[in-house]
Parts: structure tokens; C-alpha cells; sequence
């Protein structure tokens, strides 16, 4: 990463939420990891969505991707913190949720909404 990328996190100023982790060419790349431009980081600032590669170990990348194939599974950024002044990105593996899945929730949502309006009268 870059000067400018290190002092936006720093800030506070990232998103991770639409992130996830893919094999290119034998490395791993983080994408859709958003850092957005660092205010006072003039023409040298960085490119707020660019991939980014990952340092990790070939025996660790090779373990992550084989299961995460496998499964249908998908690598996504877990937690992120500094250590020794550099930033550490924790990887999960996570599987996507399903259509119905998704309806199942929007009810118990909309059924908890519905309770919390009856308690309020």
C-alpha cells in the first residue's frame, strides 16, 4: 500500500464491505476495497477501488483457495488492524446467502417492526 492509502486508513476512512479475495497468476488480490483519496495527498494521492495484492505465504494461498473452490466458497477481508505500523487484513472464508434465505429475513425483520409499533402504542 501507499503513503496515502496508509494515512486515509488511518483516518478512519475505508470500506471493506463489498471487498473479497481472488487468485490471479499464482497471488492473491484483494478487490473492491475502497480507500477513498487522502485529503491533503496532492497528485501523489492513490486510486481509491485498485486491486491490491496480498502478502502471504504460497502454502497459505494455496490452502485458502483450494477450499475456497471446492465449496463455492468466497475469500472476504474479515478485520483489519495495524501491527508494528503495518496493516494486517484477516481473510475469511464465507459463503453467499441464498435467495430465500434473504425473503426469510426481510420477514423476521418486517414481523419485528411490526411488534416494536404495537409495544410503542
Amino acid at each position: 500500500m501507499t503513503g496515502t492509502e496508509i494515512k486515509s486508513i488511518r483516518l478512519g476512512n475505508l470500506s471493506i464491505n463489498e471487498a473479497y479475495a481472488r487468485l490471479r497468476e499464482g497471488e492473491l488480490w484483494l478487490l473492491n476495497f475502497t480507500i477513498p483519496a487522502y485529503k491533503e495527498g496532492s497528485y501523489f494521492n492513490h486510486e481509491p477501488n485498485r486491486p491490491r495484492k496480498l502478502l502471504m505465504h504460497r502454502e497459505q494461498i494455496e490452502r485458502f483457495t483450494s477450499r475456497a473452490s471446492e465449496k463455492g466458497l468466497t475469500l472476504v477481508p474479515w478485520r483489519l488492524y495495524f501491527k508494528h505500523g503495518r496493516v494486517k487484513i484477516e481473510l475469511a472464508l464465507a459463503k453467499g446467502k441464498k435467495l430465500w434465505d434473504r425473503r426469510r429475513e426481510e420477514q423476521a425483520r418486517d414481523v419485528q417492526r411490526e411488534i416494536a409499533r404495537a409495544v410503542a402504542r
